[in-house]
């Protein structure tokens, strides 16, 4: 077979790869055409959960990029990707390009931020998703990208590592990976790592924190328990999506969400959970330090919508209103002194709630003194705070002011305890734990 000289050239970086990869902070594997073309994306999400891709999808996610450059980012491996996006599935780029960070330095290599710039689809590989979350949040790689997303509406998608984080929260994997086990007998274990800083910013995903190779090993239960530190330590209305093994969920702009597997040939699945907005009082009964979770609500704590991924991506459910699902059913999960649960379950019927933006430490508010024996000040920098709301750790609201006018709020009267205090601004909703001495 007759070599291209890009062939060549990547297979000549291979040899050099294992001299070199500790003298340079990148290594790059370039397939296609090397003059750039500039096509209109048309956008979307793909999300798979590890092990082999799935061809549909992945042909899908080529599809939304009209012709244009594909760029695959990674913290280790090789050029794995290259010919199989290029040539393998029968869908026209115009450049196939994986570059893979040898070290947190490649964050500020111009090279890259060129190459972001240009592409009109990113995917991310697997790995580990704390050297992709220390090495590119806060940096120019997050920034171009979300830019990217947010101008010039490029696809973008990720497996195993790469899908875990793309949610607005997400599990770093800081301290290395958790059980199922570890983290419902303790939410707070050391590798319970969840975070919720600015990183990804995609719009239908800014409430939801994903998981993958859900069926291998079982990770229902860890999920959920990410799911309740989102609820217990930010106030986020948690939701959920997770992926099986060889399954994937592709979003479309408007939140259409088809889920692709090899169903009935296997059995793929694809969840999405959300808290269960029917009931009065959402968070979870016990979620501290050293104790099992419980989030039994009834034994309906969480609603989850299980979606079967077949070849043709029929299956579908809609991320705009979390309720409108084709091809699925619907299950209650909850968790009882540490053990998870689910059963059948009825469709979810609440009021449409619109993905909310959370704002970080950065957002110029501030709440003090916190501890607190009863007055408390709120101050907003660049912003202006149109109403204030503070409620327990069961969801029950206790005092709000629906037109802030920037007066002390007077919780003298309340137990001692921690509160949610939550600030809705223009821009999102500042969420501030409050300790009542």
């Amino acid at each position: 077979m007759k070599m291209t000289t890009c062939r060549i050239l990547s297979l000549f970086v291979l040899m050099l790869n294992g001299v070199f990869a500790d003298s340079q902070s990148y290594t790059s594997f370039f397939t296609g055409n090397a003059i750039n073309i500039v096509t209109p994306p048309q956008g979307g999400i793909c999300m798979m959960g590890g092990a082999t891709e799935s061809d549909d999808a992945m042909r899908w996610f080529l599809q939304r990029a009209a012709g244009g450059d594909v760029l695959v980012l990674r913290a280790s491996g090789s050029n794995g990707y290259n010919d199989y996006l290029y040539s393998e599935l029968g869908v026209s780029v115009n450049s196939v390009e994986t570059i893979v960070f040898n070290n947190a330095t490649a964050a500020a290599e111009p090279y890259i931020h060129q190459k972001i710039a240009q592409a009109e689809a990113i995917w991310f590989a697997g790995g580990d998703q704390w050297r992709y979350v220390s090495w590119w949040r806060n940096t120019a790689i997050d920034s171009l990208i979300n830019d990217a997303i947010l101008n010039r509406n490029i696809v973008i998608g990720g497996t195993s590592a790469g899908m875990a984080i793309l949610g607005g929260a997400y599990f770093t994997a800081k301290n290395g990976t958790v059980t199922t086990a570890e983290a419902l007998a303790n939410p707070y274990h050391v590798r319970v790592a969840v975070d919720s800083a600015h990183f990804l910013d995609l719009h239908h995903l800014r409430d939801v924190i994903t998981d993958t190779h859900y069926d291998n090993p079982v990770r229902k239960g860890r999920h959920v328990t990410f799911m309740a530190r989102m609820f217990q330590d930010w106030g986020m209305q948690a939701k959920g999506i997770a992926c099986d093994e060889y399954t994937a969920v592709c979003i479309l702009p408007n939140g259409n969400a088809s889920v692709y597997g090899r169903f009935p040939a296997g059995d793929d699945n694809a969840y999405f959970i959300q808290t269960n907005c029917e009931l009065d009082e959402q968070l979870p009964e016990i979620c501290a330090p050293g104790t099992p979770l419980h989030w039994n609500r009834g034994g309906q704590a969480l609603k989850v919508y299980k979606i079967k991924g077949t070849p043709t991506g029929n299956n579908r459910f809609d991320l705009v209103d979390w309720k409108s699902g084709f091809g699925g059913t619907w299950e209650n999960w909850h968790v009882n002194n540490g053990v998870f649960n689910e059963a059948p379950g009825n469709a979810i019927d609440c009021e449409v709630v619109s993905s909310v933006a959370y704002l970080g430490a950065d957002a110029g508010i501030s709440v003090f003194p916190n501890p607190t024996h009863g007055a408390l000040f709120i101050t907003a920098s660049g912003t202006d705070i149109q109403s204030i709301s503070l409620s327990d750790l069961n969801g029950k609201v206790l005092l709000q002011d629906r037109q802030f006018t920037g007066a002390p709020l007077d919780i003298a009267h309340l137990s001692s305890g921690i509160y949610l205090l939550k600030i809705h601004t223009a821009q999102g909703v500042f969420v501030a734990k409050v300790l009542r001495r």
